[in-house]
């Protein structure tokens, strides 16, 4: 094992000897991931304050008497523009359409004369509401409407109907809503990251070992190096023991550090899309749950690495090496992106032995603490399974002259 440990310290002092390689490994992602996550809460804080400081322009047909004075009390705020009964509203619709307009809403006619005459079986008033979902500022300025301003006009209408509406309510259901919610602040927090984290988890450390993986091989097949390597008493067992180990170890701190800057920086994004409330949120892991989380990232990395290094030693260079390791990245993504679309649905025991797709679950699982201990074996036996055949065909190429030396 000796030889392992020389080609472990040879990698390693490479890579933190070269500056270049340090920053795009540990630095930069840090600067990409919490800017770019800044920048998506920004951009969302700042689409609500727009939308929130914008004046909706409002079309209303027959308003009824007194409505005027209802918009008033709701507080209702907006370009109010009145149109009496005649007036044609394909052009208005044209302009809700456009975004030059938000809201038309139109009564029918004698609105007041069909509320106050209404019998049982009778049709019943209509207040139409036409708006373009598509459009932002036009949807709020529908919900508001409705919301606000009809929501007040209807109660005092059936105020004048039926006199006293106390006596109607028969029950309430949660007037105090805050006070009725029973939450797992830190399951809740878990659903949250277990819908992206994973996804990102597995592919950041597929691109760790691509990045690290095709250079640390194919590159010194291509300068020459590797040749002069097989050339020593090394074992060659242990120059691809030596390889795939200080590969995985840089693979697993540049991970890391994706990781945490995600972590870090998600409560920023988060407050941008509304979640404004922060306090209650708690990412907690249990030791039993680290140890899991730790056993399943190094299962992968050694998996992702395997899979890296097998192409890049049947690679004659490295855009060759490339071009082998992309559909496979491809796969890596769509794995880990069906944890986004997947939910929390109940998973069979079959699908945590599934390679990539298997350690994502198994990730989201601990993240609301509900992983079994049968489902994280499945996970890292399947993963190592496949990890190990990989790591014996690895062994068979470094022993073949044919493929070593570009023959």
């Amino acid at each position: 094992m000796n030889g392992a440990k020389y080609i472990i310290q040879k990698e390693l002092t490479r890579v933190f000897k070269d500056k270049k390689l340090v920053i795009s490994l540990f630095v930069v992602p840090v600067v990409i991931i919490i800017g770019i996550y800044y920048l998506m809460g920004q951009m969302q804080t700042a689409m609500q304050d727009d939308i929130e400081k914008h004046i909706s322009t409002v079309y209303i047909q027959n308003e009824p008497e007194g409505f005027k004075d209802v918009l008033k009390q709701a507080n209702f705020e907006g370009d109010i523009n009145y149109l009496d009964v005649n007036t044609d509203v394909t052009e208005i619709k044209d302009k809700i359409l456009t975004g030059d307009a938000d809201l038309l809403v139109v009564f029918d006619e004698d609105f007041i004369g069909k509320v106050n005459n209404y019998e049982t079986g009778n049709e019943i008033p209509e207040v139409k509401t036409y708006y373009n979902n598509s459009e932002d500022y036009s949807s709020v300025a529908r919900n508001n409407f409705v919301n606000q301003a009809l929501s007040i006009y209807q109660q005092q209408l059936l105020a004048e109907r039926f006199g006293d509406l106390s006596k109607l309510t028969v029950f309430h259901v949660d007037i105090d809503p805050e006070s009725s919610i029973i939450v797992d602040n830190e399951k809740a927090t878990g659903k949250v990251f277990g819908m992206i984290l994973p996804y990102f988890i597995t592919f950041m450390l597929f691109t760790g070992a691509m990045s690290l993986g095709v250079d640390a091989i194919t590159g010194e097949k291509e300068r020459g190096t590797m040749a002069s390597m097989l050339l020593t008493p090394l074992k060659r067992s242990d120059i691809v023991i030596g390889k795939l180990i200080s590969i995985s170890i840089l693979s697993c701190l540049s991970a890391t550090v994706y990781a945490v800057s995600m972590i870090v920086s998600m409560p920023v994004m988060l407050k941008g899309f509304g979640e404004s409330n922060m306090e209650g949120f708690a990412l907690k892991f249990s030791p039993l749950q680290v140890i899991q989380l730790f056993a399943i990232l190094l299962s992968l990395v050694y998996l992702y690495v395997a899979i890296v290094s097998l192409a890049s030693v049947l690679a004659k260079t490295a855009k060759e090496a490339s071009a082998y390791v992309t559909p496979i990245y491809l796969v890596v993504m769509v794995a880990g992106m069906i944890t986004i679309f997947s939910g929390n649905s109940s998973k069979e025991l079959f699908m945590y032995a599934i390679p990539a797709y298997g350690s994502a679950i198994s990730i989201q699982g601990i993240l609301v603490g509900e992983l079994t201990m049968v489902q994280f074996a499945s996970t890292i036996g399947g993963t190592l399974l496949l990890a190990i055949i990989l790591t014996t065909l690895i062994t068979k190429a470094f022993n073949s002259e044919k493929v070593m030396f570009n023959a």
